[in-house]
């Protein structure tokens, strides 16, 4: 069998900004965080991390500061998809070529890509780069569901790896493991679900409350991974009040509010993403204070 690539939990980082700038020494503090509760691996430049709303030229120097800043202590992925073939071809090799462990690539967005086509973008961007590739489904945002079909297909690729399947369905996590060699490794997505999603074969969760509660989420993971369902199980549900909250406004709105509540200004997004209302600051305060 071969060994999964990371396990347990990985943090889908935001992306800090002050004055509209992206905030290079938060975001050193938010990378210090992560390795002061013993994280291996932390994603850069994803959904939770505004990618739709960065430059291309942003994500290059947030993928190099944040390798420069965690050296060997720490994997770097970089999120680099987009909905237009070359782009994210050239976005992947860049990304490389700064200094990324592996690369996120959602699937194409807006165009609803037929299977087919999904697949033939996949294998254009894993031939055009030597780094792991692992597949992003969230089809709340994408508009598209891949197919466990497509999964099979490209699990025979070296270095497409596994998938991050945020489609919010556990019986497909089951299927994908049923129908995928063991080389393809499978995290969820979804923070409510790790535990169930690991008891049907995921290996992790690529998580948005692991930028909150690092060291809570790797805990109730790798308690999982062990076996250990009752501890698993437990963790989740003192888990699930923050789980919620950080997806009771659209991510990563709420996840930034929760981070300047414990201390880390992470400033607002970008537009068209706003400040979370006064009603999920509350909520967030009650939850961490």
């Amino acid at each position: 069998m071969s060994k999964p690539f990371f396990t347990g939990c990985c943090t889908a980082l935001v992306t800090p900004f002050l004055n509209r700038q992206v905030n290079y020494p938060m975001l050193e503090q938010l990378l210090q965080k992560q390795l002061l509760a013993g994280m291996d691996v932390a994603l850069v430049c994803g959904t939770t991390g505004e990618s739709a709303t960065l430059s291309d030229d942003e994500k290059l120097e947030i993928i190099r500061r944040a390798k420069a800043f965690v050296g060997d202590q720490m994997i770097i992925i970089a999120g680099t998809g987009s909905n237009n073939t070359a782009h994210a071809v050239t976005l992947s090799k860049a990304a490389q070529d700064a200094g990324a462990d592996a690369l996120l690539v959602v699937s194409p967005y807006y165009n609803k890509a037929t299977p087919e086509g999904l697949v033939h973008h996949y294998l254009a961007i894993a031939h055009a780069v030597k780094i792991p590739i692992i597949l992003y489904n969230v089809p709340s945002r994408t508009g598209v569901d891949m197919a466990v079909s497509v999964y099979r297909r490209l699990a025979n690729i070296p270095n497409i790896i596994g998938v991050k399947e945020a489609s919010g369905d556990i019986g497909k996590i089951l299927r994908i493991c049923a129908a995928c060699p063991d080389s393809f490794t499978v995290w969820t997505g979804n923070d409510e679900m790790t535990v169930p999603a690991i008891s049907l074969g995921a290996k992790g969760v690529i998580s948005v409350a692991g930028n909150v509660y690092p060291e809570e989420m790797q805990n109730m993971a790798m308690a999982a991974l062990d076996g250990d369902f009752d501890t698993a199980a437990s963790l989740q549900r003192q888990l699930l009040p923050l789980t919620d909250a950080l997806f009771s406004e659209v991510n990563p709105i709420p996840v930034k509010a929760a981070m300047k509540c414990i201390g880390f200004d992470c400033g607002g997004c970008r537009l068209p993403l706003t400040e979370a209302s006064a009603e999920t600051f509350d909520v967030l305060r009650q939850i961490l204070i």
